[in-house]
């Protein structure tokens, strides 16, 4: 292999470091089969005249047993007993479509706490939050202790001991710091904290979900595990008590109806991350079958809402009442504009050729 100057070990290691935020070994090829998978599904759905999450809920259970792959999952959830689980949901499932219909799902905002924001701009978003129907909210954390004491007791002040609170600490800590930290903001009452350690870290996950319940503090992860094997391993090690699904990063639709019956297997409540960019519009569909078919449960569960790039999607999430109000038009939601499309569209759009211009290029 010939060797390589310091540019070249430089985009080595950029690239490293891109692939590393896609997942391991075979991160990329996994994605693109989602993106292929998720694309069929929206044809299908289409195709059917209904939105996913109808198509999901209408479907018969032996047809939608047909999509999920079992392999390596079989030890914690076999396929017989996941038709049992839909079986079961078939009671009560109009009533609860019914229920989605006028309500929606539950969302909780993620817009109020990054870590940069100044104190009064937190104030100021967090009232406007409660004033716009809010109940649920998360903060990030991590960077500093006495940052994040002072901000989660602002944020309590403003909020009241009453609303439910979050924690995000987006993989900062080992394993011994996240139960110091977390030990010194419980006072605070948060239902959960989110990405405590690397979320490779299945034993570590499950020794600091071990330190937190005497806290009554759950541990939440998910957003970045690759498929339904380490979901599998990380109920079977009891290393979280909210299940965070991310509608793109495993399998498709396919692998996540898988994730979602083991979740209801062990009774572990799905709270599905959704970021932004598409991801709201994409998990709405995933989390509204979930209940409707599978869970049957609102306790403890909700979706991540974040209004981050919505404007390039033609049928936006629509949240009422801080709730995600079911889609009705066929497909996946996740059809863009035609004008978001071109202007983004590499290396001709109108977006890359003023970056590549100022970049010299």
């Amino acid at each position: 292999m010939p060797k390589m100057d310091s540019g070249g070990m430089e985009l080595l290691s950029l690239w490293e470091k891109a692939l590393k935020l896609i997942g391991p070994e075979k991160g990329v090829v996994h994605l693109a089969m989602a993106a292929i998978l998720n694309a069929l599904w929206d044809l299908w759905a289409k195709q059917e005249g209904k939105p996913l999450w109808k198509l999901l809920v209408d479907m018969d259970a032996r047809m939608l047993l047909s999509c999920i792959d079992f392999r390596c999952i079989t030890d914690a959830l076999a396929e017989e007993e996941a038709y049992e689980i839909l079986q079961r949901g078939q009671v009560g499932k109009r009533e609860r479509e019914e229920q989605m219909l006028t309500h929606g799902y539950p969302a909780y905002s993620m817009s109020c706490a990054w870590l940069g924001y100044s104190d009064d701009t937190l104030k100021q978003l967090c009232t406007e939050a409660l004033k716009g129907g809010w109940t649920r909210f998360k903060v990030k954390a991590g960077a500093y202790l006495q940052d994040d004491i002072r901000r989660c007791r602002l944020i309590r002040n403003v909020i009241g001991p009453e609303k439910t609170l979050m924690m995000d600490a987006n993989q900062c800590w080992d394993v011994p710091k996240a139960v110091e930290w977390m030990a010194k903001l419980a006072e605070f009452k948060p239902l959960w904290i989110e990405e405590a350690t690397s979320p490779d870290d299945i034993p570590g996950h499950a020794t600091i979900s071990k330190a937190l319940i005497p806290l009554g503090i759950g541990v939440a992860t998910g957003e970045q595990c690759h498929n339904r094997v380490m979901f599998k391993q990380l109920l079977q090690a009891k290393a979280l008590q909210f299940l965070l699904i991310d509608s793109c990063r495993l399998g498709s639709v396919n692998e996540n109806l898988s994730v979602l019956l083991v979740a209801k297997k062990f009774e572990i409540p799905v709270c599905p991350h959704a970021g932004g960019v598409g991801l709201c519009e994409l998990v709405q569909h995933l989390i509204l079958f979930d209940f409707t078919s599978v869970s049957a449960s609102l306790t403890n569960r909700m979706c991540e809402y974040v209004d981050h790039l919505q404007e390039h999607f033609k049928y936006p999430v629509i949240i009422k009442n801080a709730s995600y109000m079911p889609p009705k038009e066929a497909g996946y939601s996740t059809e863009m504009k035609e004008e978001s499309v071109m202007k983004h569209e590499y290396p001709d759009g109108e977006v890359w050729k003023k970056l590549l211009t100022a970049q010299g290029n």
